[in-house]
C-alpha cells in the first residue's frame, strides 16, 4: 500500500515555481554617442535628456550636486529615462577639466564628472591663484598640463586613482579632445544654449537651469 501511495503521488508533475527576474538597473550602464557624449541608461528610453555642462560652471555644480541623485533613482534606474552629459567649454580651465573627465574610459567617467563638480569650490580657489601667477606654456597640450598640475585638478585626479603619467596622456588624447570642441560646438553654436548647464529632452529645449526646472520639464510618466 505504501509503495502505491508513492507511485500515485509521484506520478503528478509539481508546479513550477515562477520566480520573477530581477529588474534591471540602469544605472550601471554606460556608453559614449556618437558626438562623444556619456549616456548614462537604457539607450532604448523613451525619454533621452542631454545635459550641456561647464566644469568652471557654479551653477552646474550645484545642479549636478542636487540632481544626480534623484535622477538617477527615479528616472535613469528602471529604463525610462537616459541622462547624457555633453560638455559646452567655456576656457581653457574647463577644457582641462573636461578632458580628465574622461579618464579611465566610459564606466569612470561619472565618477570623474561628480568628483570635479563636488570638488569645484576648491580647485576654482587654486585656479583663480593660478591664473594671477606667472608666465604659462603658450602651446597648447604643455598649458593644459600645466594647469592640471597646478590647479588641484590632478591631486583630485589622483585620489580617484590615477597617475600623473595617466593624466598627462588623458590631457593630450586627440580623439577626447575633437570630441569635445565637438559638443563645444554644436551646443554653442548649433543649439544655441544661452548658458550652462542647459538641457534638451527628446530634441527639444528645456527652460531654466535648476533641477526643480528639469523635473517639472520631464514627462510625468518618466518615472
Amino acid at each position: 500500500m505504501m509503495k502505491l501511495r508513492f507511485a500515485v503521488l509521484a506520478s503528478f508533475a509539481l508546479p513550477s515555481i515562477l520566480v520573477a527576474a530581477p529588474a534591471a538597473n540602469w544605472t550601471a550602464r554606460v556608453a559614449l554617442s556618437p558626438i562623444g557624449g556619456h549616456v548614462l541608461g537604457n539607450p532604448a528610453a523613451p525619454t533621452k535628456l542631454v545635459e550641456y555642462v561647464s566644469y568652471t560652471c557654479s551653477h552646474c555644480a550645484h545642479f549636478v550636486g542636487e540632481a544626480s541623485a534623484p535622477l538617477k533613482a527615479n528616472y535613469v534606474k528602471g529604463g525610462k529615462v537616459s541622462v547624457e552629459v555633453r560638455n559646452a567649454v567655456r576656457d581653457k580651465y574647463d577644457l582641462a577639466a573636461a578632458l580628465l573627465a574622461r579618464c579611465g574610459g566610459p564606466k569612470r567617467f561619472f565618477g570623474n564628472h561628480e568628483a570635479l563638480f563636488a570638488n569645484q569650490d576648491a580647485w576654482m580657489a587654486q585656479l583663480q591663484a593660478y591664473d594671477r601667477g606667472a608666465a604659462k606654456p603658450s602651446e597648447q597640450i604643455p598649458a593644459l598640463k600645466d594647469i592640471g598640475r597646478n590647479t588641484g585638478l590632478y591631486t583630485l585626479m589622483g585620489k580617484r586613482g590615477f597617475t600623473p603619467a595617466q593624466l598627462d596622456a588623458c590631457i593630450a588624447d586627440p580623439a577626447a579632445m575633437k570630441q569635445i570642441l565637438a559638443m563645444t560646438d554644436e551646443a554653442w553654436n548649433k543649439v544655441k544654449i544661452g548658458g550652462t548647464p542647459a538641457f534638451t529632452i527628446n530634441g527639444t529645449r528645456a527652460g531654466g537651469s535648476s533641477w526643480t526646472n528639469l523635473r517639472d520639464a520631464l514627462p510625468a510618466a518618466a518615472q
